[in-house]
């Protein structure tokens, strides 16, 4: 499917509001049932941070697409987060809406990969991990119920093109705090091969560059049997998105090829084409869909450093119920 804040100030804010307890935001994985075959050609990489042509690795229109989820206003549209605090551990509705320059609720928008808009939630410090698909209201309100398993910072991000001549894909980004006892966590080790809680296997190949467009490919299995049936999920087998450690920066980056394209196979294998829009250590956060349920993959990589060897997966929590 389809990222500026220093974290320097916030960082100093949680240090200093911490103590034993502060935190940031809950949330919830992507789940979906929606199967239906979509474009992903129609994103002209905007202030998404997207790639914009998905296809072969090298093709002239993998441009480097410019760093999303940085700014909380863009193009004359406005992230309204009106749920800015949660306390670890415990469900509420995660509530906001998307503002045009009018200072109206934005309540038409373009369904991409099935979806008028993606919610994506992650930590500072990129262990924790949920896509989310949120119900709009008829004034605008969007909301989802969350459920964040720590305290600390967090990041939101609104993926979405408003349904409007000329409009561009964004992302825009806004800080959400989850109170409790915080403990900080180190971001976790680079890694080529990830475990996910209920036991699949997903090893990377390739290796990601900044300003240069290069294929990286996901592996799937199970029991050391390749997935050879991966189910469509959102449009794609496979839905893959890069934070940059530091300020968040968000990349998501479409697959190449499509269920139903006659070339595309249902797995073990599954591809995109991504560039960097800088260099640095980056977290991608892989989604696929098998035996009915979505599950998610995350890896460590340094742009530049190759990811075919098998390293140990350190610690991560991106499980959890996938919303809708």
């Amino acid at each position: 499917m389809h990222a500026g804040l220093k974290i320097t100030a916030f960082a100093a804010a949680l240090a200093a509001t911490f103590g034993t307890a502060y935190g940031v935001g809950q949330g919830i994985g992507p789940v979906a049932d929606d199967e239906r075959p979509a474009r992903h050609d129609t994103h002209t990489g905007g202030g998404s941070g997207r790639s914009a042509h998905p296809g072969e690795p090298g093709h002239p229109g993998h441009e480097t697409a410019p760093a999303g989820g940085l700014e909380i206003s863009e193009s004359g549209y406005t992230l309204d987060l009106r749920t800015p605090r949660l306390a670890a551990g415990r469900t509420a509705d995660l509530r906001f809406a998307i503002r045009g320059d009018d200072g109206r609720a934005v309540t038409a928008f373009r369904r991409e990969h099935d979806k008028e808009l993606h919610l994506v939630v992650a930590s500072r410090d990129l262990n924790t991990y949920r896509h989310l698909h949120p119900t709009r209201a008829a004034d605008g309100t969007w909301s989802i119920p969350v459920s964040l398993p720590r305290a600390g910072g967090y990041r939101v991000f609104a993926d979405f093109t408003p349904e409007k001549k000329g409009a561009e894909n964004l992302t825009l980004g806004a800080d959400l705090a989850v109170s409790g006892t915080y403990a900080p966590q180190k971001l976790p080790t680079p890694n080529a091969t990830a475990t996910t809680d209920d036991g699949y296997e997903v090893r990377l190949g390739g290796a990601l560059h900044p300003g240069a467009a290069r294929e990286l490919k996901l592996t799937v299995s199970r029991g050391g049997r390749p997935v050879t049936d991966l189910q469509p999920y959102l449009g794609a087998y496979g839905h893959l998105v890069a934070l940059r450690s530091g300020d968040l920066a968000y990349l998501h980056v479409h697959p190449n090829g499509e269920p139903g394209d006659g070339t595309t196979t249902a797995g073990p294998n599954i591809s995109f084409t991504a560039a960097a829009p800088s260099s640095g250590t980056y977290r991608l956060f892989l989604d696929f869909k098998h035996d009915g349920k979505v599950h998610t993959a995350a890896f460590t990589v340094s742009t530049g450093g190759a990811a075919a060897a098998p390293m140990e997966e350190a610690p991560h929590e991106s499980s959890g119920a996938h919303g809708h």
